[in-house]
């Protein structure tokens, strides 16, 4: 991806100086609006990782234009303020569409500032149709489950597999969820938040999402924009694109991560012997891909599971020594389970994420209309492969189904804003998931928004994972509510910070645990295990 013209001229400044104090649209909670809070029950569900989390759910309209009709329920956690300054609640989302919010509410709180967590009842949720919510989607259970056919459709074949795989899946979802699908959407997911809000007692709502979760949080504010104190959106969805013309830019973007990864390993030639120059690394890595294909790794990782396992990659570049470790010992040593070790860590998909895919399919194929002719997605996908060759096959099986929907579509939400109170955004200049670009365009969409950039970064979800100038940002707006000094330029972004470190490779009992497929043990893989990935 290219360098955008206007960032790197802050690129050495420091947080002092670049913030100024936002008006507060609210005070902190009153002790009469906590009190109103008598909807939610919560009892202690705490973890060995989060011992305080506490657990409740909430009832909410299946059809929120039909309120006294059908009832869902949606799973609730939070870890309670403990501070006498209460700022009310603060929900977090991490993405998706589909992921599974209730671990998040103890990754915050204990990654933010004691001193600002205590200040918030940070809460997380599962979305309708996602994890503990019920009921809960899972339309072709095992769907992903090796061996699938290649990615790329070389032969009629293969193509008519793939596009078969997709077809069935569709027609699984409109027989197995008629009453649901037409429900399982982001405005409903919005109106959700309401009822989530509501049912706290409190005037107003703090939230902070990720990825799918900051087109969530703007779909919220447009329908809510009184009821929003503070919103922070973190690697931005292009609320142009959705979702068709959103997953054609994620190609072009994956495969510039892709050659990222070629680059660093290329770099670190004297630990992988792949070849000291990028392309030579890809190289290898295709000739991998062909080798797979005729003959998947330890019978489970073909083509299409290989790119599964390298997708991680271009979401979060702590994974690079890890796949880096499994490529070159397939590479070297033809050893097959190193691959699948990976595969298994990286690509494979259990329960929770065959239910994960199903609302993503749902929430995406609902919210907005997707070619129906099939020769439109064949052609783009060559045309977007030549150029971007690693992920667009793959993406464009990802979200085949669409193409054959059993549910009408929607019109998406414009959700252009001038009723806000300061907005905080964050986005990485390289990110894939959700590329620069759609950071532009909600910093001109929310009139007031702030943009704080990570020139250089690749990551997606870039604050609480390691970067201490991005998370002082954030830790003051949530404190004190106050935001960069505007630039004036809502084409460009309010403030700069220099880009977290690349990983060094594995060594020591850092690469004995990863051999044995152990935990990644930082911050920043904690965060992208509960981000997940494709949202």
């Amino acid at each position: 991806m290219t360098k955008r013209p206007g960032i790197l001229f802050a690129v050495g400044a420091t947080v002092a100086g670049l913030v100024t104090a936002a008006p507060t649209p609210a005070t902190a909670e009153s002790g009469a609006s906590q009190r109103a809070a008598t909807q939610l029950k919560w009892t202690d569900c705490g973890t060995k990782t989060y011992p305080g989390l506490q657990c409740s759910s909430v009832s909410t309209p299946l059809d929120h234009d039909d309120p006294s009709g059908r009832r869902i329920t949606l799973a609730l956690s939070r870890i309670p303020h403990t501070a006498k300054t209460f700022q009310g609640p603060l929900l977090v989302n991490p993405g998706g569409p589909g992921g599974s919010g209730l671990s998040m509410a103890g990754f915050v709180a204990s990654s933010l500032p004691k001193s600002v967590a205590a200040q918030y009842d940070v809460i997380g949720f599962d979305p309708r149709g996602v994890g503990k919510s019920q009921p809960a989607l899972d339309c072709v259970p095992k769907y992903f489950d090796p061996l699938r056919p290649d990615s790329v459709p070389e032969s009629p074949g293969v193509e008519e597999a793939n596009r078969n795989r997709a077809r069935a899946f569709a027609e699984a979802c409109g027989e197995k969820y008629p009453d649901l699908l037409p429900y399982i959407d982001t405005i409903s997911a919005a109106k959700d938040l309401e009822v989530i809000r509501q049912a706290t007692g409190s005037g107003q709502l703090n939230y902070f999402g990720y990825s799918y979760g900051t087109y969530l949080g703007a779909v919220y504010a447009k329908l809510f924009p009184q009821r929003v104190r503070r919103l922070v959106l973190d690697s931005n969805v292009d609320p142009d694109g959705i979702w068709y013309e959103d997953n054609i830019a994620q190609n072009y973007a994956f495969d510039a991560r892709h050659k990222a990864f070629a680059a660093w390993v290329a770099k670190h030639d004297t630990t992988y012997g792949l070849g000291g120059d990028p392309a030579e690394v890809e190289r290898a890595w295709y000739a991998m891909r062909a080798a797979v294909k005729a003959n998947p790794a330890g019978g489970k990782v073909g083509a299409s599971e290989l790119e599964d396992t390298f997708l991680p990659g271009g979401y979060y570049n702590g994974y690079w020594p890890h796949l880096a470790d499994a490529f070159a010992a397939y590479v070297h040593d033809k050893d097959q389970d190193a691959l699948v070790k990976a595969y298994k860590k990286f690509g494979a998909v259990d329960a929770a994420d065959d239910n994960g895919y199903s609302v993503y399919t749902a929430v995406q194929c609902r919210d907005t209309a997707w070619p129906r002719p099939w020769n439109v997605w064949r052609t783009d996908s060559w045309n977007v492969r030549a150029k971007a060759p690693f992920f667009t096959w793959n993406n464009t099986w990802y979200n085949a189904p669409c193409a054959d929907w059993p549910v009408e579509p929607l019109n998406p939400m414009r959700v252009s804003n001038n009723n806000l109170p300061p907005v905080l955004l964050f986005q990485a200049t390289e990110d894939a998931a959700t590329p620069y670009e759609g950071g532009i365009t909600l910093h001109r969409m929310l009139r007031g928004s702030r943009l704080v950039v990570e020139e250089g970064g690749g990551n997606h979800g870039i604050t609480l994972s390691g970067n201490d100038c991005l998370d002082t940002y954030l830790a003051d707006y949530l404190a004190k509510g106050t935001v960069p000094r505007g630039t004036g330029n809502r084409a460009a972004p309010d403030a700069v910070c220099a880009k977290s470190p690349d990983p060094q490779p594995l060594t020591g009992r850092a690469a004995e645990r990863s051999a044995r497929g152990t935990d990644l043990g930082t911050r920043g893989g904690t965060l992208h295990g509960l981000l997940g990935f494709r949202g």
